[in-house]
């Protein structure tokens, strides 16, 4: 299926504006890269340029989107670095947040670069330096370019956790053979729900299959065991409840449902985690509003006993809060963002609570909903009730924490096979 077909007009057109339009863009992402105050000589990355020597011997390069994906392979990483030690790994992303959370928690013999801007230009400095032995590329993350590029030198391509929604199909259907010319490249589509390897069969790509979720296969998160600690202590005699990746509209859903909750636990406190850290300010003029008293992590503070609220402004604490707490309701799923990774509060132990919005992760929370490890709630007066019954009845909180701790055990089983069928399909076998 990795034959290199002639490009159609809509590629060829593709092609010549994305390498016509990238200084532009590298422009715009350098001022991005500067606000997240990295590194100004990792900025070429972006065209190109690459910012670490090339290990000896074979290379695998995976590439993902952001913080969500790029996590979500570094065990896949770890499983394949076990069966190939003599294979060193390139992590590409695009974000700086991704490359911030990423550089703390890379596998052995595991690097990351800056994704190179989809331009023809950019990408031949990218291959000519790296020269990777296969490609695996996470998620929807297909750039035209990029893939086309590397196909042509003769790098095998898999696709992995693809995941395409019913208006994107729409719009793939709109020009099938684009769609098929491009998605022909990879040797191996590996699908994380049903739908998507529907829709990509319909376009007549029939090696595409469905199989474990990637993000099963995440550990659990991150925690600092010193800060566990002292949150710990300084908290114990208080209840609370976290709230966690919330989106703009969210907040105002979590502090109502909080308000309502103080009337019967007035020491309540509620820990707030935004998606995106950088809205703390707002957020914390929004908690004010609401004639509730914050301190925020970023400040440095602890919360005393007058504040109702925590604002956990910070990145790479996320695990911390999920260890802290017994209660988690995962936004991004009571507005149209399709909601966030279960597994990640699952693997630390916590009752998971969400939204009724959660496109992207329909199949997980299906089969959370068949193993009751998981309760969906539609607004915050059914936040609010689902909460208080968890805080009221210790055997309905341990049940549904045990429920969810076992149903993320149960699905990282299938880790190794997921790596044995990328290794065959790329052709990667052990050193003899």
């Amino acid at each position: 299926m990795s034959a290199l077909a002639r490009p159609t007009l809509l590629l060829r057109i593709y092609g010549g504006l994305a390498t016509a339009l990238a200084p532009l863009a590298y422009t715009r992402i350098k001022t991005k890269l500067r606000s997240h105050s990295i590194d100004p000589e990792r900025f070429s990355e972006r065209m190109g340029h690459p910012g670490l020597p090339r290990p000896a011997g074979r290379l695998i390069w995976f590439h993902a989107a952001s913080v969500g994906e790029s996590l979500s392979v570094l065990r896949l990483i770890e499983e394949m670095g076990s069966a190939l030690p003599d294979v060193h790994f390139l992590l590409t992303s695009g974000t700086a947040t991704s490359a911030e959370i990423v550089a703390r928690r890379l596998p052995t013999r595991t690097q990351h670069q800056f994704a190179p801007l989809d331009s023809a230009r950019a990408m031949a400095r990218f291959l000519n330096h790296w020269r990777p032995d296969a490609g695996v590329f996470v998620e929807s993350e297909l750039w035209p370019n990029m893939l086309r590029s590397a196909a042509a030198r003769g790098v095998p391509l898999a696709l992995i956790n693809a995941r395409i929604s019913d208006r994107s199909a729409r719009n793939w259907t709109r020009a099938a053979g684009t769609a098929r010319s491009l998605m022909g490249l990879f040797r191996m589509i590996h699908t994380q729900d049903a739908r998507t390897e529907r829709h990509l069969r319909g376009l007549g790509l029939k090696h595409a299959k469905m199989g474990q979720n990637l993000k099963s296969f995440a550990a659990p998160l991150p925690v600092d065991e010193n800060a566990l600690s002292a949150m710990q202590g300084g908290l114990s005699h208080r209840p609370l409840w976290v709230f966690s990746s919330s989106h703009p509209g969210e907040e105002e859903i979590a502090l109502r449902a909080h308000a309502a909750l103080l009337a019967a636990h007035p020491d309540l406190l509620l820990i707030l985690v935004p998606r995106h850290p950088e809205r703390g300010g707002n957020i914390a003029r929004l908690i004010a509003d609401r004639g509730m008293q914050t301190a925020r992590r970023s400040l440095g503070a602890m919360p005393g006993a007058e504040e109702a609220v925590f604002l956990a402004d910070t990145l790479g604490e996320t695990g911390l809060w999920y260890r802290l707490s017994p209660i988690v309701c995962l936004g991004g799923s009571f507005t149209p963002v399709g909601g966030h990774n279960p597994y990640e509060p699952a693997h630390c132990g916590a009752a998971i609570l969400h939204g009724p919005l959660y496109a992207n992760f329909i199949g997980v929370y299906a089969e959370l909903h068949r193993a009751k490890a998981a309760m969906e709630v539609q607004d915050a007066g059914a936040l609010a009730q689902a909460v208080g019954r968890l805080l009221s009845s210790a055997d309905a909180l341990k049940n549904l924490q045990s429920a969810s701790t076992s149903f993320a055990a149960i699905q990282a089983d299938a880790l190794g096979h997921m790596a044995r069928d990328l290794c065959a399909a790329l052709e990667l076998a052990p050193p003899p």
